[in-house]
């Protein structure tokens, strides 16, 4: 059962402003009140998380096993007076600490976009007189004054409205602009149906109005949204859970070597010296040094990457992390949909048409209606709003209005002709008690035209004609008046809005009511169109076998026909869970027949129980991805394991939140990233598989030396050059790797799977014992049959272990893989960490300095094959080790696959 962060909702009128005995509507506070309260409720301001300090989050990089066991061995280093090795384990340490630090410091986000979603001043009621003062001194039980324009400063409940309304899609979800009223509301309700508070935060399109502000600051519903942004902490990615999970699996490893190595020594009485500098030597070699690194490189390669697609990563494991997700919650408003209004549906007396919004014409027969022209005059006429159809963005007014001059644009209908041949000589505006308006217009013929458009049953109510082609207005029976209410009702249900269109002639403008007598042309119903990328790129995220679901706090019937237009749900009978149902569903995840886990549209959600869904998912093992625009969707941004925002249409609070923006606001570069983070993920457990190989080959041949008696084999230098350089350079090629076209063509991998699986261990530990046996092999040789040195020998295992390592990349494409389809042959830049990586073994035996680091002895041209012989062996042999396990594997698939029925 979860513990719900609805719980945590801020109160609608925590102080009930109407019964407030020191304000009035007509005076508002005193200045003296306002100051007592001010310090008693403090500023109008939202608080911002403290951020740690530098020192802070440095200290923190060194927090690990793996710093532990590279600072221990550094102290035993300085212990035996190997000070080289001592200073070169803790630049070691210190390097990635930096990167790490670099990396944290960087992704921190500020909570300083919250403030700018307040206005910078406001206007209220004092002492009888209207003064402008900063938002951050407006207090409990002011008289605020807004107007068309402005942002609202505070929550406030509403006492005057004058045709008042307020766009709360950013906070809200709703597409539509909201009308005010004055009639008291459930405190209880949704957001989006208080309609008579005003929201801190939100823009008036519309009207005037003034209200008693009833929260301020943190008690606003912007500040509740403000506090579950910080309280949403984020963890570590999957991706470094893993990487850290895996490098403390080889610390286990190399200390029970080392453990079982130092006793056993001590009871054959084995110097101290020898043996604990042995134990230096494998814990060196345990650690992946250049892990980190790689994936940190690989990671922001893949940044690049998705930068070119206007995908802005702030957090760059997050890119693995949208890579593994399987479920993606999005926002409907601006992320799925346009968020502005279309036409969708016209309903004629000659029938219904949906108006497809990808059409780029309008159906011929519609066109040459004479009812669809009188219509589309109507909607040109009855309307305040302005557009251009040479820059549809410069469009104002309501969004309804604005749609249907679109519309009318669209359908090549002559607006600006309409206007000059039909000038407006009086106008009724829309209200909230006759909901419909009208335009009176000369008419050419000398007559006057009334377009009337508005609620279709008031519209409906006042027509007495019905419009009929080719026979002209008739009269309008009642059995034809219910017809087209029930029409409307059916819109109204599938989530559209509607608005009804009438006209009438008259023969002058003095006719005492121009609503009465009108003839009825039909309904228009609008919806925020889906976006047109939208469809086929939820259609990859299903075939990836990625599950969306839709969370949104728009109305339940406008979500489900978006979802239905998309493909997020096909089935008809589909029901939206709305978020007055979701508590008692969180007490019970699995009852209704598991009725929460199989929903895919969520309704009337409130940013609260966003990130309780989020919770309920990320419990079940899922990673979850959530995307959004608005300040709503902030905390669920912050909550999921990646977060993505809309940078277009998004609000700054949102970009702030989130992981990922989307610069192009297009939910196709999500799919982009998705591939992305796949592809990375794949070479990453490609260049891990190399890492472990490599530095499993290390310990096996340091062990084995040691219990064969050849002396320490490789020395803590010698094991730090390979780690740092011969090792990161053809881990990062690997890395870097474009990946297959095929990746969106599975489903995703387990979250809760390791990046080495079983088969890999199995692999690693196959690859890293067939470079120990030929180094052994190629050591035991030269001892024996050359003579050498045991300084030489230790040579020949150095540089026989870097060739080897460096041919062993070849063996990294997969164990399905000829060597001749090998796509690590194709990658420039495995070629490119070759070249580099033999310059730097050259140099070692060439330059004095890196010489006497290393121990380098000088040898003889006729020991080279000794070092080239088992690097080539382990290409050619780790060829046929990789074939034998993909054909026992594939052996042991047909095994357990049940016999075939006859």
């Amino acid at each position: 059962m979860l513990t719900p962060y609805s719980m945590q909702q801020a109160t609608i009128n925590s102080v009930p402003p109407l019964t407030d005995s020191a304000t009035s509507p007509t005076t508002g506070l005193t200045e003296a009140e306002a100051q007592r309260r001010l310090s008693i409720y403090g500023p109008n301001t939202v608080e911002t998380a403290v951020q740690e300090s530098w020192a802070r989050v440095l200290l923190r990089q060194f927090k690990s096993m793996i710093v532990a066991v590279l600072g221990g061995a550094a102290v035993f280093s300085f212990a035996f007076q190997d000070f080289a090795e001592g200073y070169a384990i803790l630049a070691v340490i210190l390097i990635n600490a930096l990167i790490g630090f670099w990396l944290e410091w960087n992704a921190q986000a500020s909570m300083i976009a919250l403030r700018r979603m307040g206005a910078t001043s406001a206007r209220v009621l004092r002492d009888g007189q209207v003064r402008a003062i900063p938002a951050d001194d407006i207090t409990m039980g002011d008289v605020l004054l807004v107007e068309a324009g402005e942002v609202v400063a505070a929550d406030a409940q509403l006492f005057d409205a004058q045709q008042l309304q307020v766009n709360e899609s950013a906070l809200t979800g709703e597409s539509m602009p909201v009308s005010k009223q004055l009639e008291p509301t459930d405190p209880a309700a949704h957001l989006a149906e208080q309609t008579n508070h005003l929201f801190k935060g939100t823009a008036v399109v519309n009207g005037t109005g003034r209200a008693f502000v009833t929260g301020v600051g943190g008690k606003t519903q912007l500040g509740t949204i403000a506090q579950l942004v910080q309280e949403a902490k984020h963890t570590a990615t999957p991706l470094e859970a893993k990487l850290n999970k895996l490098a403390r699996q080889l610390v286990f490893i190399t200390f029970g070597l080392a453990t079982l190595f130092v006793v056993g020594g001590l009871l054959e009485g084995k110097s101290v010296y020898v043996l604990f500098k042995t134990a230096i030597v494998l814990a060196v070699a345990a650690i992946p040094e250049g892990m980190s690194i790689v994936a940190t490189l690989a990671l922001a390669y893949g940044m690049l990457r998705l930068a070119e697609r206007k995908v802005l990563v702030k957090r760059l494991a997050a890119v693995e992390t949208l890579g593994g997700t399987d479920v993606i919650f999005t926002d409907k408003t601006g992320t799925l949909t346009q968020n502005q209004m279309a036409v969708h549906t016209i309903w004629l007396p000659e029938g219904r048409v949906e108006v497809k919004p990808d059409a780029a014409e309008i159906e011929p027969a519609l066109l040459s209606s004479d009812t669809f022209q009188k219509l589309l005059r109507v909607a040109a006429l009855c309307n305040n709003a302005t557009y251009s159809h040479t820059d549809p963005d410069t469009a104002l007014g309501d969004p309804l209005e604005v749609a249907l001059l679109t519309f009318a644009h669209t359908s090549r209908f002559d607006v600006p002709g309409a206007h000059a041949t039909a000038n407006r000589l009086a106008e009724q505006p829309f209200n909230s008690d006759t909901r419909l308006m009208a335009t009176v217009h000369e008419h050419p013929d000398g007559q006057v035209w009334v377009a009337v458009k508005g609620a279709a049953e008031e519209v409906l109510r006042s027509c007495t004609y019905l419009e009929m082609p080719p026979s002209g207005p008739q009269p309008l029976s009642a059995e034809q008046r219910a017809q087209y209410l029930l029409h409307a009702e059916e819109l109204a249900r599938s989530g559209l809005r509607t608005l009804g269109f009438a006209y009438r002639l008259l023969p002058d403008e003095h006719q005492s009511d121009w609503t009465n007598e009108l003839v009825w042309l039909g309904i228009v119903a609008f919806l925020d169109p889906p976006r047109p990328e939208v469809i086929p790129a939820l259609a990859s995220c299903q075939q990836a076998g990625i599950r969306v679901i839709m969370v949104t706090g728009d109305h339940p019937a406008t979500a489900l026909t978006v979802a239905h237009q998309v493909g997020l749900t096909t089935d008809k009978e589909a029901i939206a869970i709305t978020g007055a149902e979701l508590p008692s569903l969180f007490s019970d995840p699995d009852g209704e027949g598991g009725r929460l886990a199989h929903t895919a549209v969520f309704a009337r959600v409130s940013p609260a129980q966003k990130l309780d869904l989020i919770s309920l998912y990320q419990q079940h093992g899922h990673i979850v991805a959530m995307t959004g625009d608005g300040v709503n969707d902030a905390p669920a941004l912050k909550k999921a394991d990646i977060g993505v925002a809309m940078g277009l249409r998004g609000t700054q609070v949102a970009s702030e939140a989130a992981a990922l923006v989307l610069r192009d606001d297009s939910f196709a570069s999500i799919v982009a990233a998705v591939e992305q983070g796949r592809i990375i993920f794949t070479n990453i457990r490609r260049f891990v598989l190399y890492l472990v190989s490599c530095n499993l080959s290390e310990i096996l041949v340091v062990t084995a030396a040691g219990l064969l008696g050849a002396g320490l084999g490789l020395l803590p230098l010698q094991i730090l050059f390979l780690n740092l350089l011969t090792d990161v350079f053809p881990a990062l090629a690997l890395g870097v790797g474009k990946g297959s076209s095929r990746v969106m063509q599975h489903p995703p991998r387990d979250p809760q799977g390791p990046i080495m699986r079983p088969g890999d261990w199995r692999l690693a530990v196959a690859y890293a014992a067939l470079m120990t046996v030929v180094l052994l092999g190629s050591y035991y040789i030269a001892r024996q049959y050359y003579g050498v040195a045991e300084e030489v020998g230790n040579n020949l295992l150095f540089y026989g272990l870097a060739g080897a390592q460096l041919l062993h990349v070849f063996n990294m494409a997969g164990i399905a893989t000829p060597l001749r389809h090998n796509d690590v042959l194709r990658n420039r830049y495995v070629w490119l960490a070759l070249a580099l990586c033999t310059g730097l073994l050259l140099l070692t035996y060439f330059l004095p300095l890196l010489r006497n680091l290393l121990g380098i002895q000088p040898l003889s041209t006729s020991l080279l094959v000794l070092i080239l012989a088992p690097a080539v062996l382990v290409l050619v042999l780790g060829q046929l080790l990789g074939w034998l396990l993909h054909r026992g594997q594939n052996a042991e698939k047909l095994r357990r696959q049940p016999a075939a029925q006859p």
